[in-house]
């Protein structure tokens, strides 16, 4: 036969159980809402880069702004791939925020969004993160912040903000991960830092 649990035992037990069922809700309640809203200006004659199928602000409509980004779970967060030349004329506008260079298309590089690159004193910059999809990985080093909080400027090629779920890659990182050219510009992914 099966010993009996105390009774204080036992609704230390329960209360422990609570406690921790509570912490666990609540941590994975955690959202990001939006933190404003931006109004988009029409960029001058030759100012916004089209290539990668970037999209160019519409003057007048409305952009969400996000300062935070979805939580990070260890090991395997959810975001959406892009595409994004790093390279001097590229989609990508300036030089990457974390080292003020342009890099090439056949180097394995990302930029995060703005709640990701360095919020809750995590900072991403020159490190590494692996990016997993399609039954592949791949390792990328993080040199630039797709900007969550700003846009339709010259300084973001008059783009739009970015979302707070986006992982902005080289075109060696698609390549790397195997996707046909046809389909490179948007894909569901998971990423983890290295």
């Amino acid at each position: 036969m099966g010993e009996k649990v105390p009774f204080c035992t036992r609704n230390f037990l329960v209360f422990l159980f609570i406690i921790f069922s509570g912490a666990c809700s609540l941590a994975s309640a955690k959202k990001c809402n939006p933190s404003g809203k931006l109004r988009g200006k029409k960029p001058p004659k030759n100012q916004c880069n089209t290539n990668n199928d970037s999209e160019c602000c519409i003057e007048g409509k409305f952009y969400q702004t996000y300062e935070c980004s979805p939580p990070v779970v260890k090991g395997r967060t959810k975001a959406t791939l892009t595409l994004n030349s790093f390279e001097k004329g590229g989609d990508g506008g300036g030089p990457s925020e974390c080292d003020g260079k342009f890099h090439s298309d056949k180097t394995k590089v990302v930029a995060l969004s703005t709640g990701w690159l360095k919020k809750n004193n995590v900072k991403r910059c020159n490190k590494n993160i692996i990016i997993h999809t399609n039954g592949r990985s791949v390792k990328a080093k993080v040199v630039d912040e797709c900007d969550s909080t700003k846009g339709c400027d010259s300084e973001h090629d008059f783009q739009p903000p970015c979302a707070n779920n986006i992982v902005d890659a080289s075109p060696a990182v698609w390549e790397a991960l195997g996707v046909p050219k046809r389909d490179w510009g948007l894909m569901e992914i998971f990423w983890a830092d290295a």
